[in-house]
């Protein structure tokens, strides 16, 4: 467990926040300057759009809406057993029970009784078999939260099972042969130009004639989301069938889908809504729609608003995160650490359903080059069907999890020829012509990768930093330090083709305010700042003109998931397209009655200029209506270019790449296996900003959660029971402040987006996620220094005290060199 820092090296609460201004100052402090001259309204670091609501405790969240009168309360009754069949459920003695109104079992699902996602194998309720412990067998509808609860918590009393032998990780579903999804294969061969099986035996033959050979597993944990705000609905029966839901989600459209094949009618009689989220993380893309379906039934059953908010432990017990790996590769690489050929077996741990296992695994083994060029490749990737939680998206969906394997084997590879991994990784780059072609076939055409990592060693002293840790460790038998550089290569879009478009609203009203609705969920990433700063930007308006409502079903129809960091690239593209057709309009308008063509008006700082006179935007806005222009518009936007064959596992998948890198330096205790970040300098690309100073809040808060993952948020289930034993903050254990190194380091590149983006900017949600791999490292690296750095550390992810205790055991025991 990461020990709390001492003082003199934490710094306080208030030099910390003034870093964070100079951080956010820093950035482009003549560029912002420029901009507001220019009236620009995009590339200037605002405050979240809800800031101040949120540090005045005053931003609604769904439990914090006025419950309308009659308004009832659901729990559920969790599976005491991780496999087996439910025989029965007592069900009228939980309706017996005070309080109590109603009692929900499978057979009253009025329509479909599934809630999976892309395949339909995930059930609201458990009809019959049990899939895992804490799976859902019933739902309890009482007066008040406390009496459902009560009456959930009697599950083990109140049902009669058959308990079954459970299958509990993803090495043994993959020994014998349990996936939820058919096992993926993307294999290449430069050298004979063929892809597929037809490629296998040239990979294969690439490995064996290399001068060096190396074969490895690695074993890398899960990551619970950990959400302030935890899963809840709120569903409100209307008028005709319809139903209101308002639900905490990423996705209201497969909300809404999800809970009008629930019900047994059309989507257009359910209306989803989200104002916001407390947090998502990929935790309420697909995994909100049970407790959505849920609370919609039994509203729609005893005509009542149902409110259904999980308890933390509840919550952990029933909803999946992302994904544990396991790993076993070979390679052969030259004497300089390139890599000549690669064979990987990728398994992961499913969990009861699909859900979202099968893209999250094709996103694995197309970031399994990461900023490499990988000429002879071979990747397999199996989905585990498991006894446990189905696992689903979380922050990266699957990009961590590849990427992550092919730099344990550089890192691996550094050691067993004696250089410096950094070297090793830079000989691997992606280059020019022949070899920046992608295992899937997409040629990677914005590779910024060497030049940000170079700028990065120079800036943070790597070279030499890790000459003063070589010197220290030699005279520091006990604590040791290790450094590590590693750089980030994240394809941008979603997997599927079809999923890249989204819808936006924009209306202008008489007195020249402004309101936009989009297809995205605010979840405290900032989207509906960046949004609102395109809007304004495109109408040359002030920012507080501009407000962003709802994401509601009503409004924008078919969206996509907010996911795969497309937030801000889909929905501001769509709202700035709806709001350049007002502008279009209104310089038509102002062309026409004061003189001069439409080309000609400038729409700036709250002001138009047309005909050698400059009128307030409310006044051009006034005289438009007055000339019965229209004043609203809707826009729509698809991401051009994008191709994938799942068969083949070739395309186009991603618009565009986002870089970036990360030093990060660390000490740990070889007694005790305790360890400390003790600086981080991190360098990301995010194309022209759209909002320095969130983008940069966004890489600092995914830098810090990437390391909870690597480092100290270990998923524990019973060998027996299949019980998930860490299923709270007691024992879960996420980063807090004291985490956070005494000196860190962020900076964003310089540089645009060579796609057409919006405004030329990156995404930033998931990408930076990645950039803690350095901590990792660094500590493997400082494992490895306890040994004189003669054999590869066999650590494993998180890199608890424990597992890096168990990695320096392996590493003292050892004095032989790993490899062949």
């Amino acid at each position: 467990m990461n020990k709390p820092l001492s003082p003199d090296l934490l710094q306080s609460a208030e030099a910390f926040a003034d870093y964070r201004r100079n951080q956010s100052v820093r950035v482009d402090d003549a560029a912002e300057a420029k901009a507001h001259a220019g009236g620009a309204r995009v590339g200037i670091s605002r405050p979240h759009e809800s800031a101040a609501l949120h540090v005045a405790g005053a931003a609604p969240y769904i439990d914090d809406l006025p419950e309308l009168a009659g308004t009832l309360h659901a729990a559920l009754g969790l599976s005491p057993v991780a496999a087996g069949r439910l025989l029965g459920v007592d069900v009228a003695a939980l309706r017996a029970l005070p309080d109590v109104v109603d009692v929900l079992v499978a057979a009253d699902v009025p329509g479909s009784n599934d809630c999976g996602s892309i395949v339909h194998d995930d059930p609201i309720l458990c009809a019959g078999e049990i899939r895992f412990m804490g799976q859902p067998l019933f739902a309890v509808i009482a007066r008040n939260r406390q009496a459902a609860r009560r009456a959930a918590a009697r599950a083990r009393d109140m049902v009669r099972v058959e308990a079954g032998t459970p299958v509990l990780t993803q090495r043994e579903a993959h020994a014998q042969g349990r996936y939820v999804v058919p096992p993926m294969h993307l294999v290449r061969s430069a050298g004979t130009n063929t892809h597929g099986a037809a490629a296998q035996p040239a990979v294969q033959a690439a490995i064996a004639a290399a001068p060096h050979r190396l074969k490895g597993s690695l074993e890398v944990g899960g990551q619970e989301q950990f959400y302030l705000e935890g899963q809840i609905s709120y569903a409100i029966p209307r008028e005709g069938g319809g139903m209101h839901v308002h639900c905490s989600t990423q996705h209201p459209s497969e909300m809404q889908h999800l809970v009008a094949h629930a019900l047994g009618v059309r989507s257009h009689a359910v209306q989803v809504e989200c104002r916001r989220m407390g947090g998502g993380f990929g935790g309420k893309e697909s995994q909100s729609g049970l407790f959505a379906c849920v609370a919609a039934i039994a509203a729609r059953r005893l005509g009542r608003p149902v409110k259904l908010r999980l308890d933390r432990d509840d919550d952990f017990m029933i909803t999946g995160r992302r994904h544990c790996f396991s790993y076993d590769w070979e390679v052969g690489y030259d004497d300089a650490g390139r890599v000549l050929g690669a064979k990987i077996d990728m398994i992961s741990r499913a969990g009861h359903s699909a859900d979202l296992s099968g893209p999250v695994m094709t996103r694995a083994l197309c970031h399994f080059d990461n900023a490499y060029w990988l000429p002879e490749v071979a990747m397999h990737g199996y989905s585990g069907k498991t006894n446990t939680q189905s696992n689903t998206a979380f922050r990266g969906f699957g990009g961590p999890q590849g990427a992550i394997a092919i730099e344990s084997i550089l890192d691996s590879i550094a050691r067993e020829r004696g250089l410096d991994a950094l070297d090793v990784r830079q000989a691997n780059f992606y280059g020019t012509a022949q070899n920046n072609v992608t295992p899937y076939l997409q040629t990677v055409q914005d590779n910024i990768a060497a030049p940000l990592v170079e700028q990065l060693a120079a800036s943070s002293d790597y070279r030499a930093r890790r000459a003063a840790a070589a010197a220290f460790n030699a005279g520091s038998p006990v604590l040791k330090r290790g450094i590590a550089l590693t750089p980030v290569k994240f394809g941008i879009s979603f997997n599927v083709k079809h999923f890249n478009q989204a819808g936006a609203l924009v209306h202008v009203y008489t007195d020249g305010s402004i309101l936009v609705n989009h297809g995205g969920t605010e979840m405290g990433q900032g989207l509906n700042t960046k949004v609102a700063q395109v809007v304004a930007h495109e109408l040359g308006v002030a920012f507080d003109r501009v407000r962003v409502t709802a994401t509601d079903t009503t409004k924008v129809a078919n969206t996509s998931a907010t996911a795969a960091s497309t937030g801000a690239d889909l929905n501001g593209k769509a709202a700035q397209d709806a709001a350049r057709q007002i502008r279009e309009r209104l310089a038509a308008c102002a062309a026409a009655r004061h003189g001069g063509t439409a080309s000609e008006v400038r729409f700036a700082n709250d002001k138009v200029q047309v005909g050698g006179r400059e009128l307030g935007f409310d006044v051009v806005v006034g005289e438009a209506y007055l000339d019965q222009v229209q004043l609203w518009s809707d826009g729509f936007y698809a991401t051009p270019g994008l191709s994938w064959d799942r068969d083949t596992m070739t395309g186009r998948p991603f618009y565009y790449f986002a870089y970036g890198a990360a030093v990060s330096e660390v000490i740990i205790d070889t007694l005790t296996g305790e360890w400390k970040l003790l600086r981080a300098d991190v360098l990301h690309d995010v194309g022209r900003s759209l909002n320095p100073a969130v983008d940069i809040g966004q890489v600092e808060g995914a830098f810090i959660q990437g390391m909870g993952w690597l480092t100290t948020e270990e998923l524990v289930w019973h060998p027996q029971s299949g019980k998930l034993m860490t299923h709270a903050p007691s024992t879960y254990k996420i980063p807090t402040a004291n985490d956070c190194p005494p000196v860190f380091n962020v900076r964003l590149y310089e540089g645009d987006n060579v796609e057409d983006s919006i405004h030329r900017s990156k995404a930033v949600g998931e990408p930076p996620l990645l950039l803690p791999f350095s901590v990792f490292f660094a500590i493997r690296d400082a494992v490895s220094a306890a040994g004189g750095h003669r054999v590869d550390p066999p650590l494993a992810a998180p890199a608890t005290s424990e597992s890096i205790l168990r990695a320096l055991g392996a590493v003292q025991a050892s004095g032989g060199r790993a490899g062949a």
